[in-house]
């Protein structure tokens, strides 16, 4: 048995140190370069190539090195006996909370007119207004959307949730379902934190956010295949929504040319709103090949069919 890490975009290095250092003795291998491939039947990805699954006969587990596995399930060289996992790291949790916070507070303290005001040389004070007189929506209330509605909540505001399935958070309105209008009527800053299905895929449109307040803000730091692109910009256009801050997108590296680079209601960050601290997860990456190699059931597994 072997373990092959395939990470076309990402440095190695610092995974192979952690995972090495939880225990020396796995035989970890670095693809391209991970030697016969029958060899294999760990691996853990990133951005993995489409269809080079195929090349892996003897695959037993596939690990995301991430949250999300929208890349893996679009992947069809997945061999039907592996299993899927993904990673749940307390500290990317910890970073997205840190980041909604922050674009939240930046858009309510109005950061962005000031920072084009100073490019004017204006000095216009303006007005804020009071944590707790504004709603922010939580649009998926999983692992990590509990916690960043918990965290809102901690802060003050006032905390509206919504997710496939009715669930229950404290001192959190929650709507399921159906209820996705009321939700949205509701949100005054609205975060996507839902994962990437084929139900969810674009449901950031026109429809779903022109009926979002008037005014009305958006933080994406999902995936990038939510969000309507061309939709988004004409109801910023249109000043129905103030403003959106984008952490992911379509296409990343985000083009060159695209119109969000240079229009002033966008802010944009480089998908870097939480990233997977390699010495975190580890452990749970090392238990899940002793799991693998002992025959016993995996941490955090995906369900193939829910696509989370």
């Amino acid at each position: 048995m072997a373990f092959s890490l395939i990470c076309p975009t990402k440095d190695p290095t610092p995974w192979v140190t952690a995972i090495k250092a939880t225990n020396p003795d796995i035989d970890l291998r670095v693809w391209p370069e991970d030697g016969d491939k029958t060899d294999i039947t760990f691996a853990l990805v990133w951005a993995q190539p489409q269809g080079i699954f195929a090349q892996y006969p003897n695959l037993q587990v596939i690990a995301s090195m991430g949250a999300g596995v929208d890349n893996l399930l679009q992947d069809a060289s997945i061999p039907t006996q592996a299993t899927l996992v993904r990673m749940v790291d307390p500290r990317l949790v910890s970073q997205m909370g840190d980041y909604v916070l922050a674009a939240t507070l930046n858009h309510m303290r109005q950061f962005p007119t000031y920072a084009q005001q100073q490019q004017q040389h204006q000095w216009q004070p303006l007005q804020p207004r009071n944590i707790d007189e504004v709603t922010v929506g939580v649009m998926g209330l999983g692992q990590i959307g509990s916690a960043v509605a918990a965290r809102l909540v901690q802060t003050g505001f006032q905390v509206v949730g919504w997710s496939r399935r009715a669930k229950s958070t404290t001192n959190v309105q929650v709507f399921s379902g159906q209820q996705l209008t009321d939700f949205l009527a509701a949100s005054e800053i609205l975060i996507c934190l839902l994962p990437l299905t084929s139900e969810t895929q674009n449901i950031l449109n026109s429809d779903t956010l022109g009926q979002l307040p008037p005014g009305a803000y958006l933080i994406n730091v999902a995936r990038g295949n939510h969000l309507v692109e061309e939709d988004l910009l004409s109801l910023l256009n249109n000043n129905h929504l103030s403003g959106a801050c984008l952490d992911v997108f379509r296409q990343e590296p985000l083009p060159q040319e695209h119109p969000f680079w240079a229009h002033p209601k966008v802010t944009i960050t480089p998908h870097i709103a939480s990233l997977t601290d390699p010495v975190s997860v580890a452990p749970q990456i090392v238990e899940n090949y002793r799991r693998m190699q002992a025959g016993q059931p995996l941490l955090n597994q995906v369900n193939r069919q829910r696509g989370y």
